[in-house]
């Protein structure tokens, strides 16, 4: 039969037991929550849960159906669901992103010459698609066309991509129209000075810019051709880590911590010192418990003998 202190010592097992289950979930935690996970498009997402793609769509309150323009870019806003990425289309043409912040989203767009339906669509983090807008429908009575017969344009297949901060981005973009050489500007939205370089021939083209500070950044992609026609994409980068969102002039608006939280820290840090509090006692535990053994089974061998030379 075991004795008091062996069933002592395996309740303090199962304490330990119940600790090491503790602590271990914390560990487990920050795994999935590593600084610097990836997905399609070098965009870290940490700890995310699969769920439907969004059921809300984007509204295009700015501009207004029927309206004609003479310049570009123009200003496009509406409302939307927080924290979705908003992707604009011209005649199904991609023309630039933003992300959606306090309900609402607003960026500059450039245009088509002559009619232009413009379409906002909602991407959550893992990029699953939801409902179109409302299409509104505008004219761009463009001079510079008309004197040209070509007018430069910029797109892209990635709406937002990303790196790890110290990591360089790598973002294709397409260039076309217009004629050569063209004139690029970048402005990536974090304070540094514009990426500034010249492309002699229409076609793909590769901008390149390495963030300090994780975060979410507005980045402006201008062209201009000989002629003085110029192209505009806004689009999306992101650095990895600590989601901060960050204007074009650099300053910090809003943030986020998207690595694990304190409350995991702390839990899994008491139960560590939990841990340590009992070890001790567990080892004394057990050393008493095996001395109470020794000593029931000496007893039990003396007891035995004495009935074996009593007979």
């Amino acid at each position: 039969m075991a004795s008091a202190y062996t069933k002592h010592f395996k309740r303090l097992l199962a304490l330990l037991a119940l600790v090491v289950l503790t602590v271990s979930p914390s560990a487990v935690v920050h795994a999935l929550g590593s600084p610097d996970p990836v997905q399609n498009g070098n965009v870290g997402i940490e700890g995310t849960i699969p769920s439907p793609p969004p059921t809300q769509a984007a509204t295009i309150t700015t501009p207004r159906s029927g309206q004609t323009f003479t310049a570009t870019p123009i200003t496009v806003a509406g409302i939307c669901k927080t924290d979705l990425l908003i992707k604009l289309f011209a005649n199904n043409v991609f023309v630039g992103s933003t992300v959606c912040k306090s309900g609402s989203y607003s960026l500059k767009i450039d245009l088509f010459s002559g009619k232009n339906d413009l379409v906002a669509r909602v991407y959550d983090s893992l990029d699953q698609e939801g409902p179109d807008s409302n299409v509104v429908s505008v004219t761009f009575n463009d001079a510079q066309f008309a004197q040209f017969g070509s007018r430069v344009s910029l797109t892209s297949n990635y709406a937002r991509k990303g790196a790890n901060p110290g990591v360089e981005l790598v973002w294709p973009i397409v260039l076309s129209g217009g004629s050569g050489p063209y004139a690029v500007s970048v402005e990536w939205g974090d304070g540094k000075a514009d990426s500034l370089f010249t492309v002699s021939f229409p076609g793909n083209i590769n901008i390149k810019h390495i963030y300090d500070t994780a975060g979410v950044y507005s980045i402006i992609v201008k062209a201009t051709d000989k002629n003085g026609t110029t192209a505009y994409l806004q689009l999306v980068g992101i650095a990895n880590g600590e989601a901060k969102t960050t204007t074009t002039s650099g300053s910090t608006t809003s943030g986020t911590s998207s690595g694990g939280n304190s409350g995991d820290t702390l839990f899994g840090t008491l139960g560590w010192a939990l841990l340590i509090l009992l070890f001790p006692f567990m080892i004394a535990s057990f050393w008493l418990g095996s001395r109470h053994e020794l000593y029931v089974i000496r007893k039990r061998i003396e007891k035995s003998r004495q009935q074996a030379g009593s007979l």
